[in-house]
């Protein structure tokens, strides 16, 4: 039977595909969010039928698969995704379950060192064929190790592909408050009207992580937090919090605003501090000599009109006391407050992204009773365990948006350019890589 919608997915024995893949797709399908004559191609070299294939699959997660509903749409496929022979009776598989607009998604869910060899045997295979927007490759960070690398990526997707064709994935982009984070913004005149450096004293945005690096030191020794977190997820976040409002709420206009952030950027080089917390290096698989770092903070600017003059302090670590991601805008105090020369705590926005999503805003208030005590109270939003239960993953909203063609919460290449020659900078800020047991630790050494 032709199909009108193939996902093929490149990598599909990982980690990935069982935790936050196969799950996101079979729930789209069940809320008939994506075509009900779907095929998904599973892609591997070991020696499954698709009934083993999902067994497999369920035995890499603690999350339970809906076994019956991905039995329903998965086809295992054996092949040697390197070997460009392979392809051949590959691409008739496809041709046989395609009609002329079946949408074809190809995901590719390995290393970044078999990107160049799948993506020319893709395009050579002519299972991608240059401009037809039905048919699109979409792969997951790191997108490069450092600018040089990125470029070379890049060239090397554009012989084959269109911009157009092209999804960068940041799943730190899908999250629901993320999403959240220009509505605040922008659809409630409270804060787009002080939305400043007239306003805005300081702005922090902070990701802390309480486990280490598990089973991913293959990876991480070669990345390490400022490659892994900030290049991608805080700088996405940084974008998002300082950009000027976009002409219109589309995708180009939105990428717009958040490039001439980037291009802004400023360090303070006397900020900046790497830590490795202690025992990273008795890790298995993390060489004893390792210089990784598994914790960055510095300070930057963004020197636009908006926020010229205005701090914004970055965070991310690991083995950190507990799990907790946030910004958090503080505002300066009004001209009253220091008038009064009173105990007035200044109003701070608290955008919580993990493990809870909310906003708290804290004002100043009196407290109830005789005397003119004051005290600092927070108007929060949370959201409900009820809502929670139904809010899609981060992987559901960025598939639908590849099906449906949206290009808002995928990054476009100008955009990780940028944020690699901000990153670049910062590598070459004088830095020693201090060793911590605990956050306090760490946090004591923060200029």
């Amino acid at each position: 039977m032709k199909k009108d919608l193939v996902i093929t997915i490149f990598g599909s024995t990982g980690d990935l595909t069982a935790r936050k893949l196969l799950p996101a797709i079979a729930k789209l399908y069940k809320n008939k969010l994506i075509p009900k004559n779907v095929e998904v191609v599973a892609l591997g070299r070991r020696d499954y039928q698709t009934d083993s294939y999902l067994d497999a699959m369920q035995n890499l997660t603690t999350k339970v698969l809906d076994l019956e509903t991905l039995k329903s749409i998965v086809t295992y496929y054996k092949i040697q995704i390197t070997e460009p022979n392979a392809y051949e009776a590959f691409s008739k598989y496809i041709q046989s379950i395609s009609h002329e607009n079946t949408k074809h998604i190809y995901y590719l869910a390995i290393g970044p060192e078999l990107l160049g060899s799948v993506a020319k045997n893709i395009s050579e295979a002519k299972l991608i064929e240059k401009n037809n927007a039905n048919q699109v490759l979409v792969f997951e960070k790191p997108f490069g190790h450092d600018l040089d690398s990125a470029k070379a990526v890049n060239q090397m997707l554009w012989q084959y592909y269109d911009e157009k064709q092209i999804y960068r994935i940041d799943h730190y982009l899908g999250k629901e408050m993320i999403q959240n984070l220009m509505t605040v913004r922008f659809a409630n005149r409270i804060f787009e009207d002080t939305w400043d450096s007239k306003s805005i004293e300081s702005v922090k945005i902070f990701v802390k992580e309480k486990e280490g690096i598990l089973n991913r030191a293959g990876y991480y020794d070669t990345s390490g937090a400022l490659k892994d977190m900030v290049q991608s997820h805080l700088l996405q976040i940084l974008c998002l919090v300082a950009m000027d409002p976009p002409k219109e709420y589309n995708s180009d206009y939105i990428k717009d605003e958040k490039i001439k952030v980037l291009r802004s950027l400023s360090i303070d080089e006397s900020s900046v501090l790497f830590g490795q917390y202690d025992g990273y290096l008795e890790e298995p698989n993390i060489p004893s000599d390792s210089k990784t770092e598994t914790f960055v903070y510095f300070k930057c600017y963004v020197n636009t009109p908006r926020f010229r003059g205005v701090p914004f302090e970055i965070l991310t670590g690991k083995k950190l006391k507990e799990k907790k991601s946030y910004i958090e805008i503080t505002y300066f105090p009004t001209t009253e407050q220091e008038k009064w020369n009173l105990p007035i705590e200044r109003n701070k926005l608290i955008i919580k992204i993990a493990p809870k999503d909310g906003v708290d805003l804290t004002i100043n208030s009196k407290k109830p009773g005789l005397k003119e005590n004051l005290e600092q109270i927070s108007l929060s939003f949370k959201m409900s365990e009820s809502v929670e239960g139904n809010i899609p993953e981060a992987y559901e909203k960025l598939l639908l948006d590849i099906y449906q063609g949206s290009k808002t919460l995928f990054t476009r290449w100008d955009e990780i350019e940028a944020s690699w020659q901000f990153i670049d900078q910062i590598k070459k800020c004088p830095h020693n890589l201090v060793s911590y047991k605990t956050e306090k630790d760490i946090m004591k050494l923060i200029k």
